[in-house]
């Protein structure tokens, strides 16, 4: 028969605990994340042994050429090479971990890599008109295509662009999230034939939207090509991309929020409006922003609904009006240089115009929704001081 001692001091329980834990078979504790000296002598000795393999293979054995092929081989040889060698010194779960690890930062790398690289390519190509006062200045109206590089510029386009997508925003933006907020908020039966028209519209080849408004605007209504029938064909563009970007932030918005609202009286409208809209502004901002992105950088639906035109129009409403991605396209296939180098210095323009948006989004998206932003927590601190 066993008996238990509980008068013992209670002092005795982690002596015991820290005998048990001094024992041969106990469990250590991992630490996750981080790289040991061991890990990287393997990555430096996988590295070694696949690059010299991959040479005597490229060099000695097979009939392969080529700088891509190469780096592809020594990329998997690489793995199999780090495979292998760990598989003598670790478990087979943290070996696999490891190879996994490996194989994401890899792929990041050579994201960074091709877009630094397509950067680059763009911002050297186009330097030579970009670095010109005239290029942000001036429009193509007076310029040939033999004239010297300091003559011409993109400023047109660059108007074109901004009076386009902010039509184009105009008439997404409103749609897009009263869609959300019908997705989100109210359902029902429509609501899912909704969705999937919304899903379908997300993937619409640009071009479809293009031909649409040729074929209804242009066509059907006598229309003629303008910017506000290219702002139309944004407009179905960027639509599905607000709405879905708004119906996620909106379904992140707690319930608790509604229910307070709705234990006050609230109506389901005040509720969306007072409570739900507010909560979710940041990140109904950064899904206008993502919008704004993806229809300010569309060349095929201006390509048929807003026609070309070298000079300045600042009417969206008449004539023909041009725009960064027309203008690229026009002038890139000219066989001029200086012509090419236009073309390339508006697409670094554009790519710019681009990346400040990214980089609003970004901004504007970093916080949950309902967080106050610094300035909002800096005015209540002064408030408060105040008081």
């Amino acid at each position: 028969m066993t008996t238990v001692d509980l008068t013992a001091s209670p002092a005795a329980a982690p002596d015991a605990t820290a005998a048990r834990s001094a024992g041969p078979g106990t469990e250590r504790r991992r630490k996750l994340g981080g790289v040991t000296a061991a890990e990287v002598v393997t990555l430096f000795a996988a590295a070694a042994a696949s690059l010299g393999l991959d040479w005597l293979l490229y060099e000695r054995v097979l009939p392969f050429s080529g700088a891509q092929g190469f780096l592809l081989c020594w990329y998997l040889l690489f793995l199999g090479f780090t495979y292998a060698i760990g598989t003598t010194q670790w478990p087979p779960l943290h070996v696999r971990e490891r190879l996994v690890t490996l194989v994401a930062w890899s792929s990041g790398l050579l994201l960074l890599c091709l877009i630094f690289a397509e950067g680059y390519f763009i911002a050297v190509r186009g330097w030579d008109a970009f670095r010109y006062g005239n290029f942000l200045t001036q429009t193509m109206s007076t310029t040939s295509a033999i004239s010297p590089i300091t003559s011409g510029g993109a400023l047109h386009a660059v108007v074109g662009s901004l009076e386009q997508i902010g039509l184009a925003t105009l008439f997404a933006v409103p749609l897009g999230i009263a869609a959300a907020v019908f997705l989100s908020e109210i359902g029902g039966r429509t609501a899912r034939p909704v969705r999937t028209l919304v899903e379908a519209m997300t993937a619409l080849p640009s071009i479809v939207a293009g031909l649409f408004i040729l074929g209804v605007v242009i066509l059907s209504l006598g229309m003629q090509a303008c910017g506000f029938a290219a702002s139309l064909a944004l407009t179905v563009m960027m639509m599905p991309i607000v709405t879905r970007a708004a119906e996620v932030v909106i379904r992140l918005v707690p319930g608790t929020l509604r229910e307070a609202s709705y234990a006050l009286g609230g109506s389901q409208w005040r509720t969306v409006w007072n409570v739900v809209l507010p909560t979710a502004r940041r990140g109904l901002a950064t899904a206008v922003i993502l919008g704004m992105a993806r229809g300010i950088g569309e060349t095929s639906p201006v390509l048929l609904t807003a026609g070309f035109t070298s000079g300045m129009n600042a009417n969206p409403l008449s004539g023909h009006q041009v725009s960064l991605p027309l203008y690229i396209w026009n002038y890139v296939r000219q066989p001029y240089p200086h012509m090419v180098s236009r073309a390339f210095a508006a697409a670094l323009t554009l790519m710019i115009l681009v990346l400040v948006l990214f980089v609003t989004a970004r901004l504007l998206g970093g916080g949950r929704p309902g967080e106050l932003s610094r300035r909002q927590r800096r005015r209540l601190a002064r408030q408060a001081a105040a008081r």
